[in-house]
């Protein structure tokens, strides 16, 4: 890739930015610890192809956008994969004299020479976006399927089934490349897990993406122990133990990803189940807006996580991405000036300058006691994994009241939900009130893909549907009051709204990636002293909704109404 100097160069003599503007998106950068590229892109000042077009101009050569671009099997076969991967260079057209060449740094000549040297052909080379050339190298992967018919040969299964050693079943070559490609179809398919699911006559696989289990492959019951007893060897698992439940964990690591694998195994009627969670440590973290936060959201979360002192939540149900808003947050706070400490369970992302801590229940080192030990560190930021008990409620109120900022999650179906969730663990109301400075609730819905998105009106039909299920008044109201819709769209019948048609990018889900929906509620006077006088969740609500809070049903609908997402994904993840 054009390193910091090329790029701050390139900007200034295409007069993209002023010399006064490009310092400034230098240190915002350097702040932000991203590249200038990806600030520049972030901030709007270009978009990535108008960069990379740019780049382009400025040395002389074409731009090329590989995205949707197929690319032959035979010219995938020229240049190895791994020079690919690690040169950020692929070839996608050729003639009998000249090779066509697309990469993010057109300065990079000798990885140019060295494959006129390997071809013969005279290289011509083409500039490309880092993501198109994502996408086109997408096209090195196999369908799982025909990988799997590719490593498990006729025999080989059944040699290694005879076996009676279960050590030397999960050795055996066929087994190992069996989990391996299981394993990077799942990192290459971006899944955040991988169930394996033992049934009478066969092993069934599911990946999770986008939320949403999909079948990839069926595989021969006769290889089951051999794939449950290869996952315990990577595990550090007992082998001989098929009664009892057992956890572990193990890390796979390339010079293109570092994850981290969470096992679950679990004794079923036809076998042992295995659920592996999958947790990318080489992920960036996102920015608030990135997560999708509205503007007055987003605004109420810049000025609570700037409060010396109290606590803010976080609540969903598991795998609603609470984690990472907590780490987006964490990674706004994170500054030399501030000690910060956290107890998790498990480390999901490592975070330079944060001190964290993972409970081990086996060892007594739990929320609690973590969380104790952590206040006679001098902390001014405490995150805690979870509260789940009354001990680590009382801890984390008292280190929230004696002058720390502390940051956790709950488990509620609402942001009111987290106050009388205290309250039942027993905290005071009046320590409630006075602690908490901001509860937000979420959830993960799916965006609509951008190659096949198509927009259409609510039929009739739909629209008594949706009457039944919600307040539709309500809704209009809080999609006016954020100017997702003008006055003069009365009914859902006069919105526009979207849906993916399903293709090739999005295997015909017609979704792609996930963003989130949210409900902020900031503890102010007046709530403060309902909640002080406990009342009940429904006078909550009202005067939060009075108060302007947005539901995360109204974020949905506004995300609908913007493309995001579709109306069938917010009702999907917000009505039980």
């Amino acid at each position: 890739m054009l390193n910091q100097e090329q790029i701050q160069n390139i900007v200034l003599k295409s007069k993209i930015l002023p010399e006064a503007d490009l310092k400034k998106a230098i240190t915002e950068a350097a702040n932000e610890s991203i590249s200038l590229t990806e600030y520049l892109v972030r901030q709007k000042v270009l978009s990535e192809n108008g960069l990379y077009e740019s780049i382009a101009s400025f040395y002389g050569v074409s731009f090329v956008n590989l995205e949707r671009k197929p690319i032959r099997k035979d010219l995938l076969q020229i240049i190895p994969e791994a020079i690919v991967q690690s040169h950020q260079i692929i070839a996608f057209e050729k003639d009998e004299e000249n090779i066509k060449l697309a990469m993010a740094d057109p300065t990079d000549l000798e990885i140019a020479e060295f494959i006129k040297k390997k071809t013969n052909l005279r290289p011509e080379i083409f500039v490309t976006t880092p993501s198109s050339l994502k996408e086109a190298l997408k096209q090195y992967h196999k369908g799982i399927k025909a990988k799997f018919q590719e490593i498990s040969k006729p025999g080989e299964e059944e040699g290694a089934a005879d076996q009676k050693d279960l050590k030397k079943l999960a050795q055996d070559l066929p087994i190992i490349r069996i989990v391996d490609t299981l394993l990077e179809y799942a990192i290459y398919e971006s899944a955040s897990d991988i169930h394996i699911e033992p049934t009478e006559k066969e092993v069934i696989v599911r990946y999770r993406i986008d939320g949403i289990l999909r079948e990839v492959m069926t595989l021969p019951k006769k290889i089951q122990s051999g794939v449950v007893a290869r996952i315990k060897i990577l595990a550090n698992l007992k082998l001989d133990e098929h009664r009892l439940p057992q956890d572990g964990r193990f890390k796979v690591s390339t010079d293109e990803y570092k994850v981290a694998f969470r096992v679950s195994i679990i004794p079923v009627y036809d076998g042992e189940k295995v659920v592996l969670r999958l947790l990318n440590e080489s992920a960036q973290i996102l920015t608030l807006e990135q997560l999708g936060f509205l503007s007055k959201a987003y605004d109420l979360v810049k000025r609570n996580v700037q409060k010396p002192h109290g606590m803010i939540l976080v609540t969903g149900p598991t795998g609603s991405g609470k984690t990472t808003t907590l780490y987006t947050i964490l990674n706004i706070l994170n500054k030399p000036g501030v000690n910060i400490s956290t107890v998790e369970d498990p480390i999901e992302y490592r975070m330079p300058g944060v001190n964290q801590s993972q409970v081990n229940p086996k060892i007594g080192f739990t929320f609690s006691g973590g969380l104790r030990a952590l206040l006679r560190q001098d902390p001014n930021i405490i995150m805690v994994g979870e509260i789940r008990d009354n001990e680590t409620a009382e801890i984390a109120v008292n280190a929230a009241m004696t002058g720390h900022l502390v940051l956790s999650t709950l488990h509620t179906n609402d942001a009111v939900g987290a106050l009388p969730r205290l309250r039942e663990m027993n905290i005071p109301s009046f320590l409630v009130a006075t602690t908490t400075n901001l509860v937000m609730a979420q959830r993960l819905v799916r965006k609509i893909c951008p190659n096949c998105i198509t927009s259409y009106n609510l039929s009739t039909k739909a629209i008594r549907e949706l009457e039944k299920q919600l307040n539709v008044k309500e809704v209009l109201r809080a999609m006016e009051r954020e100017d997702a819709i003008s006055k003069s769209e009365t009914g859902l019948q006069d919105l526009l709204f979207y849906r993916g048609k399903g293709c090739r990018e999005c295997n015909n889900s017609g979704y792609k990636s996930r963003i989130g929906i949210y409900e902020v509620l900031e503890i102010d006077h007046e709530i403060a002293d309902m909640i002080t006088r406990n009342a009940t969740n429904e006078a909550l609500l009202e005067k939060a909704a009075e108060k302007g809070m947005i539901t995360m049903l109204e974020d949905g609908f506004i995300k609908a109404k913007l493309g995001i997402t579709s109306v069938e994904e917010v009702l999907r993840v917000t009505k039980d």
